[in-house]
């Protein structure tokens, strides 16, 4: 499904008011003083919810920070299901929500993973004042995934799923066993948006957007995208701040959640 959103992003041309290219992933961080308690706003990729994010939620609240999962259209535990969100704001709407909920003077670090980070991308040009963030990312391609034909074969797919076999070989290869079985039984099915739709949708500026300070935490040992291509991301969008975290898989929130929440916090301290 990810490479529908490549092409999003390569079918864009250089003006200001388009997204970023191979910008799938982000994070933001929080204004105000380094030693401030921040409030974390956690955005999952494509097929799972806020559950992915657990450890980071555990490492947040006991260290004092305040921090909120959000789950995405037809995500997690949100009630939708996939074909009641057709458009792909549909599918940002809780995030969009909850951004514009805040209070005037809240600042907030928004965490975007995979398809995320599209979606966080859409929250810092509306919201630019309450946001500046960091980023990291993934993709999906793999037989074992399921497509779905729900208006019948001759026409478009309509949903899409990760498959188990992908799960194991290309998510959580190093994670714990016990995490791959949790999220065999919690994903879930997304629609398949179309390019139009997505482009249409994240519009960014360098106004608006490009006023957030930014950073990408690469994860070294993501099968996904690998290395080469998360620093081919670096420099076609060059953040603020870069980090990376050896030994991390896909699931960078789960392989190496201390490392992650250190360098989220470090990261926060420097603005």
């Amino acid at each position: 499904m990810i490479q529908r959103y490549l092409a999003t992003c390569k079918a864009t041309n250089n003006r200001e008011a388009t997204i970023p290219r191979l910008a799938l992933a982000r994070t933001a961080l929080l204004h105000g003083r380094s030693n401030a308690k921040k409030h974390f706003v956690l955005v999952h990729k494509a097929c799972f919810g806020a559950w992915s994010w657990y450890k980071i939620l555990a490492l947040m609240r006991s260290s004092g920070h305040n921090v909120t999962a959000i789950d995405l259209g037809s995500s997690g535990i949100n009630p939708k299901q996939t074909f009641e969100i057709p458009r792909f704001s549909d599918y940002l709407s809780p995030l969009m929500e909850f951004v514009a909920s805040l209070p005037a003077n809240r600042k907030v670090v928004l965490v975007g993973h995979e398809l995320g980070g599209l979606a966080i991308s859409k929250a810092m040009e509306t919201f630019p004042e309450t946001t500046i963030y960091t980023e990291f990312v993934n993709s999906a391609s793999q037989p074992d995934n399921r497509v779905i034909y729900d208006n019948g074969p001759t026409n478009p797919p309509t949903t899409f799923i990760i498959g188990p076999k992908y799960l194991e070989t290309n998510l959580y290869q190093r994670s714990p066993s016990q995490d791959l079985a949790l999220a065999t039984t919690l994903v879930r099915p997304i629609y398949f948006y179309s390019v139009k739709d997505v482009s249409k949708e994240i519009v960014v500026s360098r106004k608006r957007y490009g006023s957030v300070k930014r950073a990408f935490i690469v994860a070294v040992e993501d099968k996904l995208v690998k290395e080469e291509f998360q620093r081919l991301m670096i420099e076609k969008n060059p953040p603020d701040e870069v980090e990376e975290i050896q030994g991390a898989d896909t699931m960078i929130m789960i392989s190496k959640p201390q490392q992650l929440f250190t360098s989220l916090l470090r990261i926060g301290r420097k603005f």
